[in-house]
């Protein structure tokens, strides 16, 4: 079920600029322009490879901090994530509450060789056209913005579109949301009614994660010996975003991580 408080008034507007976007431009006429499909590039088997793992983030703001780094530039930041050494790349596309947008997404797809990942509040099939559109390997499925219903009607339409399903959740509760089209499985510190952050959510749920999943820490990760705790828990992807784009340099951020990491 979904939880209240912020994430409640996001989803309610996330619902709103769907509707408004689907007036302009049909789902029907999204599906037409899909052609013949980009190959995916798997996120899952990138982080499974990598000695590090970290899925680098670029964000310009978020409910809880405000602005981050108003003005930046996906053409800017993500090559140069790549270049210190990220293992893959996440875009956040949702506009009002993180300043994002799909034209960022669009932006960054052909300048990095490394899986995308669309970081939105994905409840509508519509979007999910729209990623692929946009050159997203990955989406994110958030258990607590879906119903279980919603959830594995929208990772079956992801995995029709030859993306990979990065489900994430919160409790022990919301591992009934797993279902045969997850991919990774993302246990976010944040708590999205909230948006108070606890790393330690992580090592809480690790016990129950099920081995057969790549696990995905999400939020809060700003600490190499955090890091390395996690990884000795079992977790194999890191997504981290605000810990780089707050510096004047997240390229140099995280490259002093990964040295800080010897990685």
């Amino acid at each position: 079920m979904m939880t209240t408080d912020i994430l409640h008034t996001i989803v309610a507007h996330k619902r709103t600029e769907i509707a408004l976007q689907e007036e302009a431009v049909s789902q029907d006429f999204l599906i037409q322009q899909l052609g013949t499909p980009r190959p995916s590039k798997s996120l899952k088997q990138a982080l499974a490879a990598s000695p590090s793992g970290i899925i680098a983030e670029f964000k310009r703001r978020s409910p809880s901090k405000g602005d981050i780094a108003p003005q930046a530039a996906p053409t800017v930041i993500v090559p140069g994530y790549e270049r210190a050494g990220a293992s893959g790349i996440s875009v956040l596309t949702d506009p009002k509450f993180f300043g994002g947008n799909l034209k960022d997404l669009q932006a960054a797809r052909p300048l990095t060789h490394l899986p995308v990942l669309r970081k939105d509040f994905i409840v509508s099939p519509y979007q999910l056209y729209q990623a692929k559109l946009a050159g997203a390997d990955v989406v994110l499925l958030i258990a607590a913005a879906l119903t279980v219903d919603e959830c594995k009607a929208l990772g079956k339409l992801a995995h029709q579109l030859e993306m990979e399903v990065l489900l994430e959740i919160h409790t022990e509760k919301e591992l009934d949301y797993l279902h045969e089209h997850v991919d990774l499985i993302g246990v976010n510190n944040r708590n999205l009614g909230t948006f108070h952050t606890d790393v330690e959510n992580s090592f809480r749920l690790a016990r129950k994660l099920p081995k057969e999943l790549l696990w995905v820490s999400e939020s809060g990760i700003s600490q190499p010996d955090t890091f390395r705790q996690l990884r000795e828990a079992g977790f194999r992807g890191f997504l981290m975003g605000e810990t780089f784009m707050k510096t004047p340099s997240p390229e140099k951020a995280l490259s002093d991580f990964l040295q800080a990491l010897a990685l």
